[in-house]
């Protein structure tokens, strides 16, 4: 890339995006050099307003209009009423169960997982924000939809244990999810028996 800064630091944060490496990150960039007007111009004006203009929801951790205060009185979500609540790491996982149809209700996205690799707490993770919705929502059922990974499962105990005073039920997706599974990656058959079957923790 003839050394220049830019397409260097571009080639370093495209390559940190799932699924792509360096190279991939140098095709990419060539496409958008090689259609300035049609693709590089309304890409990093996209990419502004986005930045500015989108955030993640504090209560449930949604994405949601910056404009848009949020407390637990006046949630994004709060579009319908429900009874059950859906656990899921990350946003990516909420549009696979979404387009699955199989569940009816909030989703809570923790945006991670407890690790002792990383920085994730209790407060990143929104785990306190859970209690209080279900508290202020009549919530009957939690659902927990972490993946099949050592994190997941570890994350999965840690919102078990720290529900055990609030008298909710507390169930877990069982059967079609493989060991070290990823939901974001999983087939709409296999969510939906995930679903169907899951196992009650409380």
């Amino acid at each position: 890339m003839q050394n220049i800064p830019e397409i260097e630091n571009l080639i370093k944060l495209i390559s940190k995006l799932p699924g792509l490496g360096p190279k991939s990150a140098k095709r990419i960039i060539l496409k958008m050099i090689n259609n300035r007007q049609e693709i590089l111009k309304p890409l990093a004006q996209n990419l502004s307003e986005v930045f500015k203009n989108v955030e993640r929801c504090k209560i449930c951790g949604m994405l949601k209009p910056s404009k848009i205060n949020c407390d637990y009185n006046n949630c994004i979500i709060v579009s319908k009423k429900y009874n059950k609540i859906c656990v899921v790491e990350n946003i990516s996982d909420q549009w696979a169960i979404e387009s699955s149809s199989i569940f009816q209700g909030y989703f809570h996205i923790l945006g991670g997982t407890l690790s002792s690799n990383n920085n994730n707490n209790r407060e990143d993770l929104l785990i306190n924000s859970l209690i209080e919705r279900i508290k202020k929502d009549n919530i009957d059922e939690i659902i927990l939809a972490t993946s099949a990974t050592v994190e997941g499962q570890t994350t999965a105990f840690y919102i078990q244990d720290s529900l055990k005073n609030t008298n909710v039920k507390v169930s877990k997706l069982a059967q079609g999810l493989p060991v070290g599974g990823e939901i974001e990656n999983l087939d709409d058959g296999t969510l939906i028996s995930a679903f169907k079957n899951r196992k009650d923790l409380s």
